[in-house]
């Protein structure tokens, strides 16, 4: 009898801590909570700490009230211009309302599915209200005169549309602010799941696969020609200063060589100058040149090797013999 009431008060002891225990929760300060009984929302409970409710019959459900992420997937969009586009998104939300988020959504996968059909739905139709400079574009822009090499940048970067060689395009709207349309059409449509649309943007925006390579090629084509029309100038210049350098040097060594025939000529007048007043100053002077003139004539054209023979009629002979006469 005493092993039966010790074994039925140790199940009653048990019994009583189970149900204490159930009837205890504790609320963290990141989550908010609401107590379902038979599948009924009875009460919502925000605030953390240690909380109570009936054991067995009432249930906890909780739910993460921080700010949460959504990552869109990758897709293919076509814009409003007709041009195919691959997209990136992603957004911030939160749980606003714990009891229609339950009943509608019942836990953070299922919102998750709500808000990748939701938002992807909004953002294709989004893109398809805009052209695809709108869409790349971060603000609006207003006209501007653009040079040629900026006109051309920006005929590459609208994907070789060609609108405008020397005007840049209006856009009253950017890709900024067709985040904040998605942003407003979707807001609502989610809040009545229970859930807050805190923010949504694109993070990338690229050319779909098809196209890149036709892009890429024409902005390589463009530059090619850039390229070859620096080049060309490049070469006119060189050409150009080629031509002034060698007109200049042929100058240079025209004026040079007009002034040596002057130096010349002006040297030859002097010496034959000097050889007239030599000449005509006497008979002795005159003789004396002649000699000097013939002796210069043989010191230039015969050397030590060569041997002279002179007639006694010879020039060079009677200045010998007038020279010894008078030395005798």
């Amino acid at each position: 009898m005493k092993q039966g009431a010790f074994a039925f008060g140790t199940l009653i002891l048990l019994a009583i801590l189970i149900v204490g225990f159930s009837s205890i929760y504790v609320l963290d300060v990141t989550k908010q909570a609401f107590i379902t009984q038979l599948g009924k929302v009875v009460k919502e409970e925000t605030n953390p700490g240690l909380k109570f409710k009936t054991p067995l019959i009432q249930k906890v459900h909780l739910f993460d009230k921080r700010y949460l992420e959504w990552d869109g997937h990758r897709s293919q969009v076509t814009t409003g211009d007709q041009r195919f586009i691959e997209i990136d998104t992603y957004a911030r939300w939160a749980i606003e309302d714990a009891k229609s988020f339950f009943e509608k959504v019942k836990d953070e996968s299922g919102a998750r599915t709500r808000l990748d059909d939701i938002l992807d739905g909004a953002a294709r139709k989004a893109i398809a209200d805009h052209p695809l400079a709108e869409i790349v574009r971060s603000e609006e822009r207003e006209d501007k005169k653009l040079s040629t090499e900026e006109a051309q940048k920006a005929q590459d970067e609208d994907g070789g549309s060609g609108k405008g060689a020397n005007v840049l395009q209006t856009f009253d709207v950017g890709r900024l602010k067709i985040s904040r349309e998605i942003l407003s059409d979707a807001k609502p449509t989610l809040a009545e799941f229970g859930i807050a649309l805190l923010d949504f943007r694109f993070k990338r925006i690229n050319y779909a696969a098809v196209d890149q390579a036709k892009i890429f090629d024409r902005m390589i084509a463009s530059q090619e020609e850039k390229v070859a029309e620096f080049t060309g100038k490049g070469k006119g210049e060189a050409l150009k200063i080629g031509g002034l350098q060698q007109l200049e040097q042929e100058t240079i060594k025209s004026e040079a060589e007009r002034q040596v025939r002057e130096i010349h000529g002006q040297a030859d007048a002097e010496a034959a100058r000097i050889y007239t007043e030599a000449y005509n100053q006497s008979a002795e002077s005159r003789e004396f040149y002649e000699f000097l003139t013939t002796l210069n004539a043989y010191k230039t054209t015969i050397s030590k090797n060569d041997w002279l023979i002179f007639s006694t009629q010879s020039e060079f002979f009677q200045y010998l013999k007038q020279s010894t006469k008078k030395s005798e």
